[in-house]
């Protein structure tokens, strides 16, 4: 029973999350106000839609770097659906959610099949997302786009609010496809060896492309997200989220080479990175600091995740010579 547990996938980012969450209350007494917990469930929201959306890109063996640039193209465009189109919310919200899903699908058939590298598919997505941004609105944004909106997001049920219940029921579906459904296991099945999985007869670049159709109405989600609580969209939000969001799978166990992951603990993923961020800005550290700060993280959970099974074999070998020794000290005495 003890060794399920430390093999657990989700024990690590839970531990790393209560760790984080330990550091930030005991280093500052407004960590744990109602209304700093509340901010943290707005801010993580975000970050984990979108860390869900990169968590299926990695489990096909790719890498999205563009949702922090799809996050600021789709708020200006909702925001002008809204603000100078006049369309109705509800017509408003369906459109962006689509153009997020076309935004993967650009970059899911540039990857899966004229097979550029994911990495410089998404680059350069990054650049060109944020590039039309900058053509609405003359590069300005656009504020108070729709007295309605915020309220349908970040209204409270006993001082919870309603992000927080789409946030759980986003990752209850995305837990449901990658555990029940033949797409979710063939997307595992892709990242971990793509060469096997043709072979078995799934069809790879379909599923290459699903996964970033996928992230992009990940980042649908997000972007109205993002502009309900700011009622406004602009050509300036999202400015790495992108890392955040790969930050969130990577801590949350996704393997960078495919494959292996879990998706729920890429909600603790994003909760550690959330917490480090709200943590830092409640002491007050320039933003400058915070990048280098996220960054050292970023780099320590990718060296964690390139590592993890030659670290998990030296502990083990360290682990039996303990035994074999204490044995020893048994049959001599």
């Amino acid at each position: 029973m003890a060794r399920r547990v430390t093999s657990s996938s989700i024990l690590g980012p839970v531990v790393a999350t209560v760790v984080v969450t330990l550091l930030v209350g005991f280093t500052t007494d407004r960590f744990f106000l109602v209304d700093n917990l509340r901010n943290i469930a707005m801010q993580v929201s975000i970050v984990a839609l979108l860390g869900v959306g990169s968590t299926l890109v990695i489990f096909a063996g790719g890498i999205d770097l563009s949702p922090g640039s799809a996050i600021t193209l789709l708020t200006m465009l909702l925001a002008t659906m809204l603000k100078f189109l006049n369309f109705p919310l509800p017509v408003a919200i369906v459109a962006t959610v689509l153009v997020g899903a076309v935004l993967g699908l650009w970059n899911g058939m540039l990857t899966a099949y004229l097979r550029i590298p994911a990495f410089i598919t998404t680059v350069a997505s990054l650049s060109i997302f944020r590039g039309f941004a900058f053509m609405f609105n003359n590069g300005s944004p656009i504020f108070s786009i729709s007295n309605s909106l915020t309220p349908l997001f970040y209204n409270t049920i006993l001082g919870v609010p309603f992000v927080v219940f789409y946030v759980i029921g986003f990752f209850a579906l995305a837990a449901f496809m990658m555990n029940y459904t033949e797409l979710g296991r063939q997307m595992v099945a892709v990242g971990g060896n793509p060469g096997a999985a043709r072979f078995s007869g799934i069809n790879v670049k379909r599923i290459i492309m699903l996964s970033f159709v996928l992230a992009g109405v990940m980042a649908g989600f997000g972007s109205i997200l993002m502009a309900a609580r700011l009622n406004s969209g602009s050509p300036n939000y999202g400015v790495g989220m992108e890392l955040s969001a790969i930050a969130a799978a990577v801590i949350g166990g996704a393997s960078l080479q495919g494959g292996k992951g879990n998706v729920i603990s890429t909600l603790f993923g994003a909760l550690t990175i959330t917490i480090v961020q709200n943590g830092l800005n409640l002491h007050a550290v320039e933003s400058s600091v915070q990048g280098v700060v996220i960054g050292l993280i970023i780099m320590l959970a990718v060296f964690i995740d390139m590592w993890r099974v030659e670290m998990w074999s030296a502990v083990s070998r360290l682990g039996r010579m303990v035994t074999r020794d204490r044995a020893g000290e048994r049959d001599r005495r």
